[in-house]
């Protein structure tokens, strides 16, 4: 027989095991999400479509995710760490507040970049379908959060005294960090990469700043 003491060791290394295997059917889960949105669109997209293109069952995924909401947040949650959001942790802790301002666009406009037609597609999704306008709703807010941050920062150079022109300035740093107007921007100025490096400049004249 087995010792305890073996046994203490085997449960662990099973749990991790297990755990470790858990990740891998995770990301075969999003993985076959993200193919679906880029190519069949909300009709393919369903915990039985993905069961079958990641080779598990509805089952499974289920267990890992719960709801098609939460699974939709934790793909929108893999496609912005692919696309280099996680950079925004140094951009709100920036000292210079124009720096703040600048990298705040810049991680945007990049984001927006990477992933503009799959951007277009989710966006029109969530027009009709009311889970993914609820996560795409989550991730405005989330932006919002950060807007109001930044914000805050920059209130003594924008001459923002007071509550109502602070109000303001988020409100049109939400909008120009916005997709719709980003992708205006892009059809607008001839491509992409042209309307990622407008942006900043077209904030700080939006918000009262001068060009560095």
């Amino acid at each position: 027989m087995e010792s305890k003491a073996s046994h203490s060791c085997k449960r662990p290394y099973d749990l991790g095991k297990r755990l470790e295997q858990m990740d891998r059917t995770k990301a075969a889960v999003l993985a076959a999400a993200r193919r679906q949105l880029e190519t069949g669109g909300v009709r393919d997209f369903s915990m039985e479509s993905l069961a079958k293109a990641a080779r598990v069952t509805r089952q499974t995924i289920h267990n890992l995710f719960g709801t098609r909401t939460a699974l939709l947040e934790a793909l929108f949650d893999q496609i912005a760490l692919d696309a280099g959001m996680d950079r925004m942790r140094e951009v709100m802790t920036a000292d210079d507040p124009r720096s703040m301002l600048d990298g705040f666009a810049r991680v945007f406009s990049d984001f927006w970049v990477k992933n503009r037609l799959l951007l277009k597609r989710i966006h029109g999704i969530a027009a009709i379908d009311p889970e993914f306008g609820q996560a795409v709703q989550a991730r405005n807010q989330r932006r919002f959060g950060a807007a109001t941050r930044v914000i805050e920062r920059t209130a003594e150079l924008s001459e923002a005294a007071n509550s109502t022109e602070k109000s303001e300035r988020i409100a049109a740093l939400v909008a120009l960090t916005s997709f719709e107007f980003f992708d205006a921007l892009a059809e607008s100025s001839g491509s992409a990469e042209a309307a990622r490096e407008q942006l900043p400049e077209l904030i700080r004249r939006a918000l009262a700043f001068r060009g560095t």
